[in-house]
C-alpha cells in the first residue's frame, strides 16, 4: 500500500471541495470572517474565516510566526482587526468579552496572591456574591485537582500544578468560549503530556467551546474535534481536518491507525506546498 493511501483512511478524509467554506454555522458561538489585520506595512491576518460550535474544540497550528496568537488575540479582544468581523454569540468583539476566559502560555498569576485568591479575582473584579464566589471557586479547585492548595503561593506550585490554576482561572468563569494559546508550552513533556488528558478529562466533565493554538502535531489531533491548518504570512486558512476520533479519548488513542493518519495528514497540510491528499484549501 502507498503512503498516500495509507494517509486517506475513511474516518479521517477532509471535507470535499464542494463543502461550504468554514464560516460559522447558526449555532456557532464563535465566527470570524475574513479577518484582516496590519501592523503598519506588515499584513498579519488576511481574509480569515472560521468558525468554533457550541461544544466544539477547534485545534489551530501553523508555522511559528504565522499569527496564530494574534487571531487569538483577536478573537478575545485585546487585538482590533482593519477589516472583516468576529463574532461571538452574535455580538461583534470590539473589546474583552465576559463570556470569553483565555489561558497563556505563561501561567500569569499573580505572585502576592495564593491560589484560592488568584483563581478567585475575576469573580470578585465582577463583583459576585461572596457565597457564589466561594462555590465557584472550590468546584473549580476540585476539577483541576489542586484540592488542599488553596493557600499556596505561585511560587510553592509546581509548572504542572501553576498551569492547572491558570486553567481554573478561566474555567471559574464559567465561559462560553476558551482561548488556549499554546497552554503547556512552557512545561516538561511528562507533566504536557499528563495535562493534556487532565484538560480532555476536565472537557468531558465541562464541555465548552474551545480555540486550542499549539505549534505540537500531535496535540492538535487529540484535542480537536477539526484541525485548522494556518498558512502565512499574512495567515490564512490553508486546510481544514475533520477529526473523527471518538470521545472520551484516553491515552490508547495514539497508537490508533486513525490518529497516525490524521498526524501525517496535517504534517503535509503544514510543510508540502498544495494541500495534502485534497485537503480542501481557503
Amino acid at each position: 500500500m502507498s503512503r498516500s493511501e495509507v494517509a486517506t483512511p475513511a474516518a479521517a478524509r477532509p471535507r470535499s471541495a464542494g463543502a461550504p467554506a468554514m464560516t460559522a454555522q447558526q449555532d456557532a458561538p464563535l465566527v470570524v470572517e475574513n479577518a484582516c489585520l496590519r501592523y503598519g506595512e506588515l499584513d498579519v491576518l488576511s481574509g480569515l474565516s472560521l468558525s468554533v460550535g457550541g461544544t466544539e474544540i477547534v485545534s489551530i497550528v501553523g508555522p511559528s510566526g504565522c499569527g496564530k496568537t494574534t487571531l487569538l488575540r483577536c478573537v478575545g479582544g485585546l487585538n482590533q482587526l482593519n477589516a472583516g468581523e468576529i463574532r461571538i454569540e452574535g455580538q461583534r468583539v470590539e473589546k474583552p468579552l465576559p463570556s470569553v476566559s483565555m489561558v497563556f502560555q505563561h501561567f500569569g498569576l499573580f505572585p502576592w496572591r495564593n491560589l484560592w485568591n488568584n483563581i478567585a479575582y475575576g469573580l470578585k473584579l465582577r463583583h459576585a456574591p461572596k457565597e457564589e464566589i466561594e462555590r465557584r471557586v472550590a468546584e473549580a479547585i476540585e476539577l483541576v485537582g489542586l484540592k488542599g492548595f488553596e493557600k499556596a503561593y505561585p511560587h510553592q506550585l509546581s509548572g504542572g500544578m501553576q498551569q492547572r490554576a491558570g486553567l481554573a482561572r478561566a474555567l471559574v468563569m464559567e465561559p462560553k468560549l476558551l482561548l488556549m494559546d499554546e497552554p503547556f508550552s512552557a512545561i516538561d513533556a511528562q507533566t504536557r503530556e499528563q495535562l493534556q488528558f487532565e484538560l480532555l478529562r476536565i472537557w468531558d466533565a465541562r464541555p465548552t467551546a474551545m480555540m486550542f493554538v499549539t505549534h505540537s502535531i500531535d496535540e492538535a489531533v487529540l484535542m480537536g474535534d477539526r484541525v485548522v491548518v494556518l498558512a502565512g504570512r499574512p495567515a490564512h486558512v490553508r486546510a481544514v481536518r475533520e477529526v473523527n476520533l471518538p470521545r472520551p479519548r484516553d491515552r490508547s488513542v495514539v497508537t490508533k491507525p486513525e490518529f497516525i493518519n490524521l498526524r501525517e495528514q496535517v504534517w503535509h497540510d503544514l510543510f508540502d506546498q498544495p494541500a495534502a491528499n485534497g485537503a480542501r484549501k481557503q
